[in-house]
C-alpha cells in the first residue's frame, strides 16, 4: 500500500501561507508584543509590597484568613529568590494567552453544548488537541511567527483552549431538564433560557475550566522558553544548559509558587455548595 505523502502536502501548505499571509503573521506579532508590553508596564512598576498585601487581603475577603497568608507566604518567597521582574514576565504571557482562550472557549462551549453538529466538528479536534504533545505546538509557531512573545502566546492558546471549551458544555449539558421545561412553560425563549438558566447554573463548571486554563498556559509558557519567551522559563532553560542544579532548583521553586498564587487566586469563592462542587470537578 502507498504512503500518503502528508508531509509533503504540509510543506507546500506551509510555503503558501509564508508567501501569501506574511503581513497577517506580522500583525499577530506585533499585536502580541505590544500587549505583552503593555500588561508588563502596568505590573512591573507596582512595587511588590504592594502586590503581596493586595494579594492577601483578597485571599482574605473572598475565601478565608488562610487562603490569604498562603498568598502573602508564597509571594514573599517569590520576592526574596529575586525571581519577581521573571515572574511578571511570566504572569503577563499567562493573562494574554489565558484571556484569549477564555474568550473564545466559553462562545465555544455553548455552540458544542446547543448544537450537535457543532459538537460532532469540534470534539475530534478538541481530543487532539489535548493529545498532541505540547511541543509539537511549538512547531508551526516558530514557523509562522518567528521567535519571540507571540508564537509562544499562539502555542499556549492552543494549549490552554479545550478546558474551557470542555467545561463549559459540561456545565450546560450539566443543567437539570426540569429546571429547562419550567422556563419553556413560562414561555422563555431559547435565548432566554440560555442566559438566565443554563449559563448561571453551570458557573462552577465555567470556573474549573478558567482555572485550568489558567494553569495549563503556566505550564506552556514555561516550555515556550525554548522558542523566546520570557520570564521564568527561560531561567530554567538557563539553568539546563549550564547544568546548574541550584538555579534550576530556584528557577522551578518560583514556578511553583507562580502556580500556587495563580491557583488560589482563580478558583471560586467561599461557599461550601461551592467549595464541594469544586472538589467533584477536580478530583
Amino acid at each position: 500500500m502507498p504512503e500518503l505523502p502528508i508531509s509533503n502536502w504540509i510543506d507546500v501548505c506551509v510555503a503558501w501561507a509564508t508567501a501569501h499571509l506574511g503581513g497577517l503573521f506580522a500583525a499577530i506579532t506585533a499585536f502580541f508584543d505590544a500587549c505583552n508590553l503593555v500588561i508588563q508596564g502596568a505590573l512591573l512598576p507596582i512595587p511588590p509590597v504592594l502586590v503581596i498585601i493586595g494579594l492577601m487581603v483578597f485571599g482574605c475577603l473572598r475565601r478565608r484568613i488562610k487562603e490569604g497568608l498562603i498568598l502573602g507566604f508564597a509571594l514573599l518567597f517569590l520576592w526574596n529568590l529575586g525571581y519577581w521582574r521573571d515572574a511578571v514576565q511570566t504572569v503577563a504571557l499567562v493573562l494574554i494567552a489565558a484571556g484569549i482562550s477564555v474568550a473564545l472557549g466559553i462562545p465555544l462551549g455553548i455552540g458544542v453544548a446547543e448544537s450537535r453538529s457543532t459538537r460532532t466538528v469540534v470534539t475530534p479536534i478538541l481530543d487532539y488537541m489535548q493529545t498532541t504533545p505540547s511541543f509539537v505546538y511549538l512547531i508551526p509557531s516558530v514557523l509562522f511567527l518567528g521567535i519571540g512573545v507571540a508564537p509562544a502566546v499562539v502555542a499556549t492558546i492552543v494549549f490552554a483552549l479545550p478546558p474551557v471549551v470542555r467545561a463549559t458544555a459540561l456545565g450546560i449539558d450539566s443543567v437539570d431538564r426540569k429546571l429547562i421545561e419550567a422556563a419553556n412553560a413560562f414561555g422563555s425563549s431559547p435565548r432566554q433560557i440560555l442566559a438566565k438558566v443554563k449559563l448561571p447554573l453551570a458557573l462552577p463548571y465555567i470556573y474549573v475550566g478558567i482555572n485550568q486554563c489558567i494553569m495549563m498556559s503556566l505550564a506552556m509558557v514555561v516550555i515556550c522558553a525554548l522558542i523566546g519567551a520570557q520570564g521564568l522559563g527561560s531561567r530554567v532553560v538557563s539553568a539546563l544548559a549550564q547544568a546548574d542544579l541550584g538555579k534550576g532548583i530556584e528557577a522551578g521553586t518560583a514556578i511553583v509558587l507562580v502556580a500556587i498564587v495563580l491557583d488560589r487566586a482563580t478558583r471560586p469563592g467561599s461557599g461550601r455548595s461551592q467549595r464541594s462542587r469544586w472538589w467533584l470537578a477536580t478530583g
